[in-house]
């Protein structure tokens, strides 16, 4: 039942909140800002096929733009993004 509410557009519950939270703790986020929008628009410009792999991208911009490694189940994805360190 909580699954199902969480995909609907609405102000979040307490209970969607708190589930939120438990699965990604405030502190430890990552936030997309202009500097992680302008590696991934960079990123966009500068592959091969990016169509299609918008939200790859974003991701792989915000491991950049903190020095982060990005740990994956899909290294072909981002195997070809330079300078990006995959586990």
């Amino acid at each position: 039942m909580l699954a199902r509410s969480l995909s609907r557009r609405r102000p979040r519950i307490p209970q969607e909140l708190a589930a939120q939270e438990g699965l990604f703790p405030a502190e430890k986020t990552a936030a997309f800002g202009a500097t992680e929008s302008q590696i991934a628009a960079r990123l966009y410009r500068s592959l091969r096929r990016p169509r299609g792999r918008e939200i790859d991208l974003a991701i792989a911009a915000c491991a950049l733009a903190h020095g982060a490694t990005l740990w994956t189940l899909n290294r072909a994805d981002f195997e070809d993004v330079a300078g990006l360190a995959l586990r």
